[in-house]
């Protein structure tokens, strides 16, 4: 999920289990660029954490050969719209360079998003505690509790080093995301009684995205597959537990497809 702008709210919502991927990782590297961007010791310890939770999701997946893979069906894909009337050689010209540099940083970074971190012995002592409830206090961690009293600068420098091992997939993924969420068609609806239902006749989507009213209170609660889509929307009670909405509700439907 995603903010857009004051007066609407954007949910997306993965087909399959290759695009969450992404989507849990765009969103860490977001969080991380956030925290890295604060001064306050505390922002850079949740940085650093959020670091981890990165590590931790790349080391279950391949996600370099995904990358590449996906990067180089967007590049067939393009090179197929060349010398179309319909289509702007200068920008497509600029996307597939982007992509050729994409597939040169992942080709030129050897083993595992983020390995020179997994082999580094300093932060792998931190991580081993980040999952203890306070574990990372000064008398479990005083190496961290000094690293964490550093300057500002000191610290960021750090942080910006680390960062730079993993900048190629952070790269890579946003041209894949940009590429995808580039792809959607886009229809208002009207979910009767908070509840709506779309038939996708088995065509294959990658991502669906529900633009909803901020100040509607509508929270949308989303099922698919390749034969269809469910929506029902609900909203918070007093104590934040989510009730069936049974009004109508409109909202933007998109569908994207790699």
């Amino acid at each position: 999920m995603s903010a857009a702008g004051e007066a609407s709210i954007l949910y997306e919502y993965p087909f399959n289990e290759r695009v969450r991927t992404l989507l849990r990782l765009e969103d860490l590297f977001d969080r991380l660029a956030y925290f890295r961007a604060q001064e306050h010791a505390y922002c850079h310890h949740t940085a650093l954490m959020t670091l981890f939770e990165i590590l931790e999701m790349t080391a279950r997946a391949d996600l370099k050969g995904e990358l590449l893979q996906e990067l180089e069906r967007q590049k067939q894909t393009l090179l197929a719209l060349r010398n179309n009337p319909q289509v702007s050689e200068t920008a497509l010209a600029a996307v597939l360079a982007d992509i050729d540099r994409a597939q040169q940083a992942l080709n030129a970074t050897p083993g595992k998003a983020g390995q020179p971190l997994r082999d580094n012995e300093w932060l792998t002592s931190i991580r081993s505690r980040a999952g203890i409830p306070g574990g990372t206090c000064e008398f479990d961690l005083p190496s961290y509790h000094a690293w964490l009293m550093r300057d500002a600068r000191a610290r960021g420098a750090d942080l910006d080093g680390w960062l730079r091992t993993l900048t190629q997939f952070n790269d890579a993924l946003a041209i894949v995301l940009r590429l995808l969420r580039e792809t959607a068609h886009r229809s208002q609806q009207v979910a009767v009684q908070g509840a709506y239902q779309q038939m996708l006749q088995g065509r294959t989507y990658a991502l669906l995205q529900v633009r909803v009213a901020a100040d509607g209170g509508a929270i949308p609660e989303i099922s698919a597959n390749k034969y269809a889509l469910w929506i029902r929307f609900t909203t918070a009670d007093r104590d934040f537990k989510p009730r069936p909405l049974e009004r109508d509700v409109p909202f933007e439907l998109a569908l994207c497809a790699f």
